[in-house]
């Protein structure tokens, strides 16, 4: 019974593993089960029948023995066998021997054994081996222990996924029909406006409850298949072994084909219908050469070659399948279509095993993937989470929740819940609601109906759950105390006139009890850093001071804030970089926009900061740039522009990281040919300035996206523009240009609307240039 259940698993799961496997693939197998089909004929063959027949031949003295000689000794018997029909009472008559039948029967075999080439004898047993190597690494990573099981738990997931009453209850709900069985269900607002004609049919389905509302089981099953995909993303984004796994299997097939097909096609030749042989045993045979037939020859070469057909048509599948691997990243899945057809906006896009999985599945259904995105939003989730709790407390069931309070109110409190029901908003006569620990809570226009309610609590919601906040105030002393003890903040964002006596409790309070306060904006007038901001510096990752021209003078406070990563020091009247910046090893980003500064020679102490990434420095009055920028080795994002440069040195292009240069709006008037050496620079900003002419090393820079080049003095284009096969933004307007090159068409990125000319300009271009830019 166990090898049965073995077999019955085994052809259950193999109608699930479909969806994973394109049309090359399902192609593939039906050719290895041609080609299977052969191998098995031709052994049954090479089996059931006789192998060879051979018959002694006469060759002279000095004679080589060769398959002329035996045809020509074919030909003479065959002559000499046939009867006379001119007197048909003549005997007939023909070459005698003195061989016995158990001596032709040694000699066949004998002759099998040592003249019949290898290739005729085991070309059956070759094509059954060669397929059944193809069968396997076809499907080996179905089997390989680290990849199915990712897989099953995929197809698990897809198929309830697919299946689920929640999915065509979401999807028909974006699409909007259900809109207007909501809007009567709710009896509320307005009347709807017209909508076009529908049948009484569709009036019906549109009203039914069965689409509109799930079953208590339904919603916990989809409940459940919600936390199963989080917990599948997340480990299978983690690597790409599914990826890498296909693409050695597929690999090896085309491996082993080119070996296969390169043999074959050399030694089909071999297999011959009339074979030579010599034998070392005249003495007891009388005879030393014999003619011998290999009677399944004439078959084998037409299967030989029936098989190379085959072959080579699985060949092309495979090479296809390579193209498809390596012609398009499939570690990135963007559900970009799905989110433009569903309306579900906040669908993430995927990477690694589960874009790649996703990317196969389109290959056979793209509905599937259409179907399982509902269950990667967090809209919809929450959506569910709303229909699962209104299915819950009912209107009746909140109404009996209604008491009196120690004012006399009519009171509705609600304790722990996930979040609040529609049916709250049906309770009109409710004065007092009271909200309590509860994980999410969201007013919609329907609170408008609680014309009596005239308490509402919500503050112990507030301190563990608000996580983002705006204060805007005249003074400091205005913003209310209760913001200091919202213990789940995240972000705070204040706004006003601080205190210039910072340490008394007429400025900042104590932002100790801030213990998830990851970001901090302060947009005043403050002359130092607040105190109190030290109260998060194990935690704050980003500090954003705006001071709108008041000078920052003391800022010690910021080498106490060892974890921010950003910091934004902008319009503060600083005059030169604040050494406490040095202090910050974890600091990746800093922003001194509209500063005072003239002179950065203090840039050689940010080599001490080695996660800096980011450099702004714009809107300031630098006046030239230091050579030991080239220190800066872990820099990416270099932002000098409106400045007062008219020298760029060439150590700056030693930050050989660089990705992001501008340096627009300057006095610049040449650009250094080491500017090639920036091999991973993706934008290049140079726009009004001075430069007269672009170095030829410019155009080594691969990987360029984005260049500015507008508001110059360039008179001539390189033809070398055409190296830029990523360019899909190209600033050219503002320049003494007379023409354009027409390797300007060789850039495959760049469309019309990313390249920015005058108009007399791009109408000179040649009219199959113009038509591929303007092509979509």
């Amino acid at each position: 019974m166990i090898p049965v259940a073995e077999f019955k698993q085994f052809t259950d799961q193999q109608p699930a593993f479909k969806v994973l496997k394109p049309w090359w693939d399902v192609l593939a197998e039906y050719i290895t089960v041609a080609m299977l089909m052969i191998g098995v004929f031709g052994c049954t063959l090479q089996v059931t029948q006789d192998k060879i027949i051979c018959l002694p031949n006469h060759v002279p003295a000095g004679a080589s023995h060769s398959v002329d000689t035996c045809q020509n000794f074919a030909r003479k018997s065959l002559n000499a066998s046939e009867p006379d029909t001119a007197h048909p009472a003549r005997e007939m008559s023909g070459l005698r021997n003195n061989l016995d039948i158990q001596q032709y029967s040694f000699i066949n075999q004998m002759c099998y054994e040592t003249a019949l080439h290898w290739y005729a004898k085991y070309f059956p047993y070759l094509v059954v081996i060669h397929t059944l190597i193809f069968m396997v690494c076809a499907s080996f990573w179905f089997k390989f222990p680290g990849t199915s099981s990712k897989i099953e738990h995929f197809i698990c997931i897809l198929g309830k996924c697919f299946d689920s009453p929640w999915t065509t209850r979401a999807l028909s709900e974006v699409s909007g029909e259900n809109q207007e069985g909501q809007a009567q269900r709710r009896k509320t607002g307005p009347p709807p406006p017209l909508q076009p004609v529908q049948s009484i049919s569709e009036k019906k389905v549109a009203e039914a409850p069965s689409v509109s509302l799930l079953d208590k089981k339904e919603g916990e099953q989809a409940k459940a298949l919600f936390e199963k995909v989080k917990k599948f993303r997340l480990h299978v984004e983690e690597g790409d072994i599914l990826h890498t796994m296909y693409i050695r299997q597929t690999v090896l097939k085309v491996f082993k084909f080119l070996i296969i097909t390169a043999y074959n096609g050399a030694l089909v030749q071999n297999i011959h219908f009339i074979v030579p042989c010599s034998v070392e045993m005249e003495d007891m045979t009388g005879y030393g050469h014999f003619c011998c037939n290999h009677t399944k020859a004439h078959l084998f070469s037409k299967l030989a070659i029936c098989y190379i057909c085959f072959l080579g048509v699985y060949g092309l599948t495979c090479l296809y399948t390579l193209y498809w691997l390596f012609h398009r990243p499939l570690k990135e899945y963007s559900f970009r279509y799905v989110r433009e057809e569903t309306g579900i906006s906040d669908i993430p896009d995927v990477k690694n095993d589960f874009a790649f999985m996703l990317h196969l599945i389109d290959e056979y259904d793209s509905l599937y993937s259409k179907r399982f995105a509902v269950f990667l939003s967090e809209v919809s989730e929450s959506k569910l989470q709303q229909l699962n709790l209104n299915h819950e407390w009912t209107e009746e069931k909140l109404r009996q929740k209604l008491q009196r309070n120690t004012q006399g109110r009519l009171e509705l409190h609600l304790f722990m819940l996930p979040g609040l029901p529609d049916a709250v908003f049906e309770l009109t006569e409710m004065e007092a609601l009271k909200l309590e620990r509860l994980k999410d809570v969201t007013f919609s226009p329907l609170v408008a109906q609680l014309v009596r309610l005239h308490e509402l609590s919500l503050l112990v919601f507030l301190r563990d759950h608000l996580k983002v906040m705006q204060v805007t105030f005249d003074e400091i002393k205005d913003m209310p105390l209760w913001i200091y003890s919202l213990r789940g903040l995240e972000e705070l964002h204040l706004s006003g006139l601080f205190s210039q006596d910072l340490g008394r409790t007429s400025g900042l309070e104590s932002l100790r009890e801030l213990r998830n306060l990851k970001v901090l904006t302060l947009h005043s007038n403050i002359a130092k850093v607040p105190p109190s901001v030290t109260d998060v510096s194990a935690h704050l990752q980003r500090l954003c001071i705006l001071n709108d021209g008041t000078k920052l003078v003391t800022l010690n406070n910021l080498k106490k804030l060892v974890n921010v990563r950003e910091l934004e020091l902008v319009n503060c009247n600083l005059e030169r970089i604040p050494h406490a910046v040095f202090s910050l090893v974890s600091l990746q980003e800093l922003d001194l926009k509209d500063n005072q500064l003239r002179s950065i020679e203090e840039i050689i102490s940010f080599q001490h900061c080695r996660k800096l990434v980011c450099l702004k420095l714009w809107s300031n009055h630098i006046a030239y740039i230091p050579e030991h920028i080239r220190k800066l080795k872990s820099l990416e994002q270099l932002y000098l522009n409106r400045n007062k440069i008219e020298v760029l040195p060439s150590q700056l292009f030693l930050c050989t990281k660089l990705r992001y240069l501008d340096l627009s709006n300057n006095s610049i008037h040449v650009i250094p040919p080491e500017v090639g050496v920036l091999q991973h620079l993706q934008y290049f900003a140079i726009s009004s300035n001075s430069v007269e002419t672009l170095p030829e090393e410019l155009f080594f820079c691969k990987k360029l996206k984005t260049l500015m080049v507008g508001h110059n003095k360039l008179s001539t284009l390189s033809p070398r523009l055409g190296n830029l096969s990523l360019l899909s933004k190209l600033e050219l307007k503002g320049n003494r240009l007379e023409t354009l090159p027409p390797q300007i068409g060789k850039c495959q990125a760049l469309k019309r609307s990313g390249l920015v000319v005058e108009s007399t300009l791009y109408e000179m271009l040649p009219m199959d240039i113009r038509e591929r830019l303007e092509s979509e």
